[in-house]
Formats: C-alpha cells, structure tokens, sequence
C-alpha cells in the first residue's frame, strides 16, 4: 500500500500538518517489521512535526478489531482520547467502555489492550510522554507576551 506524503509547514517556532479527515485515515499503515505486524488506520505524528517532547498518534479501529497483543512500556505512559465511536479498554485485568469524550492514562507498567465491540470505527488520539517528567502547570510554565492581539498583516502559509 502506498502511503501519502505528508509534508508539515514550518516556521521558525512551529510546524502544521493538514492529515484531512479522520474518515480517511484508513490510507496510513503503520509497520512493525520486527513482529511482521502492520496496522491500517494508525499514523504516528513525532517525525512529520519533529515532536521533542511525546509521540502522538491519530488511530482509526473498525468494528469487530481488537488491538492483537498487549503491551506496556518501559518510560512511557499513555493518554487515550477517544473521539468517536464504543468500544472496551482492558488495562492489567480491568475491562471498562470507552466511548466518544473517554480519556485514559495508563501507567507505564500498565498492560494495556483494546477493541471495538461496535458496529461503526472507533477513533482515538493516543499521546506517550515521559512518566515523571512534568513540571509545573500552564500558569507556573506559560509566560504571558505584552502584546496586543492582532490578526491583520500577518503572513499566510
């Protein structure tokens, strides 16, 4: 299958990538080539942005896929933000719904597993980041600009 090529634009501070629909996620394929394991529906966004801090990824699973093996990491825990559709999250031996607003965060020691028990895809946003490492919040990391809002004269990309 041949995947698309996504091309982020990039500015000095930043980088934006258009993925088009989640509809349309079915075009991307992640490979495992250790464990002869491809997924369709997952596209990881580290290296399309340069992400420093997490890995993020964009998921699509179709009725009836379960996820086929468990998993846990070393460094790494896990938010799920599910977006649209039902299905079931099974961390250690713990089975719970997870449905469209659902958000998990699983322990990196977490084995972790999930499906789609429904009858329409279910779509997810996954983000991994360092467990421990956080320091602060907005208000003790943000740092507020004196400069007043303007969206007049600005370069387009």
């Amino acid at each position: 299958m041949t995947q698309p090529v996504l091309q982020p634009r990039t500015g000095h501070h930043f980088a934006v990538v258009d993925l088009g629909s989640f509809l349309s996620l079915d075009q991307f394929t992640f490979e495992l080539a250790a464990v002869n394991l491809q997924v369709e529906g997952k596209l990881f966004l580290k290296q399309i942005l340069n992400l420093t801090s997490a890995e993020i990824s964009i998921n699509k699973l179709k009725p009836g896929q379960s996820v086929p093996f468990y998993h846990k990491h070393r460094l790494n825990e896990e938010i799920y933000l599910f977006i649209k559709g039902n299905g079931e999250f099974q961390v250690d031996d713990t089975v719970f719904p997870v449905s469209e607003g659902t958000v998990v965060r699983v322990d990196c020691n977490g084995e972790r597993c999930w499906r789609n028990n429904s009858d329409e895809d279910l779509y997810y946003i996954v983000i991994q980041s360092r467990a421990g490492s956080y320091e602060g919040g907005t208000s003790e990391d943000g740092i507020g600009v004196e400069k007043r809002v303007s969206w007049i004269g600005k370069e387009r990309i």
